[in-house]
């Protein structure tokens, strides 16, 4: 497979999310859906509605996003839409929780772990959806980038148990771990096939805790912030910003490498690319 081409810049700011979606020279069509992660009530390291408000006007997206499946302020329907009010979300553009009616199931075609996918039902109703992430670490799958946030992060709260149970939701915090993470990596495909090349994907790398925006206390970020990048593949994407933070010269890297390789965190992206839905080879351009 050829290299995917990823664009980078160090530049940080809300027009630089712009300037490197315009790069990918890609116009999602139709109804757009914007995935964000909306961050757990107490969580300081989540990207903010303000800095996406230009990007998401630009495509005149929904914001997208689905309930969690453990304890917080996510995990119904009711106590997210007080999230996305109390975090801003609803002041900046339209707001979908995407399995607030049900879900529907994606079929996962020589999935590694898992043969169905369930996500928000309210999926059907877009016809392009352009992922913005926060890279960052992550306590179960050792970092979350653009797999993570279109596997576990647009599956349906049932989605999200039967992923990590790897198909069998009773076993949702004791599956084997590597399985887990090959169970996202299946999801991440099915996602991407439904919408045959209709995705596009940003990486914000800054505010990276080793832990997830899910989580309600975090840790302060010890590595200082690296750049946004983007492309159209996915597997690409994540596998730059990995190499990012290992290449990086701050010495507090260590703590965020730690967790990933802890977690065996680019065990996703292998799996990934084994599923053949993108490519780890990839082209670096700096903007």
């Amino acid at each position: 497979m050829s290299k995917s081409k990823v664009y980078f810049t160090k530049n940080i700011t809300p027009e630089s999310v712009i300037k490197i979606y315009e790069a990918l020279g890609v116009e999602l069509p139709g109804k757009v859906g914007v995935k964000v992660h909306s961050g757990e009530v107490g969580n300081q390291n989540f990207i903010k509605p303000q800095f996406w408000k230009p990007m998401i006007d630009k495509v005149k997206g929904t914001i997208i996003e689905c309930n969690t499946a453990y304890e917080g302020k996510r995990n119904t329907s009711e106590a997210h839409w007080e999230t996305m009010k109390l975090h801003g979300w609803t002041d900046v553009a339209k707001v979908d929780i995407m399995d607030e009616e049900g879900e529907i199931e994606l079929p996962i075609k020589n999935g590694k772990r898992i043969k169905t996918n369930y996500v928000g039902n309210h999926l059907k109703n877009y016809d392009s959806i352009l992922v913005l992430s926060h890279f960052k670490g992550h306590p179960m799958g050792g970092f979350g980038g653009a797999l993570k946030n279109i596997s576990i992060g647009i599956a349906s709260s049932y989605g999200k148990t039967y992923i990590h149970g790897v198909g069998k939701p009773e076993d949702f915090w004791t599956s084997d771990h590597d399985s887990f993470l090959e169970a996202m990596a299946d999801a991440a495909k099915s996602v991407v096939e439904y919408f045959k090349g209709n995705m596009a994907f940003i990486n914000v790398m800054c505010n990276m805790s080793v832990d997830c925006d899910c989580c309600a206390v975090a840790a302060d970020p010890k590595i200082g912030d690296i750049g946004i990048l983007a492309s159209l593949d996915p597997i690409a994407l994540d596998q730059a910003c990995v190499d990012l933070v290992y290449k990086s010269e701050d010495e507090g890297k260590s703590r965020l490498i730690e967790r990933m390789e802890s977690k065996n965190g680019i065990h996703t992206v292998e799996a990934a690319a084994d599923l053949g839905f993108g490519s780890r080879e990839y082209e670096l351009i700096k903007l």
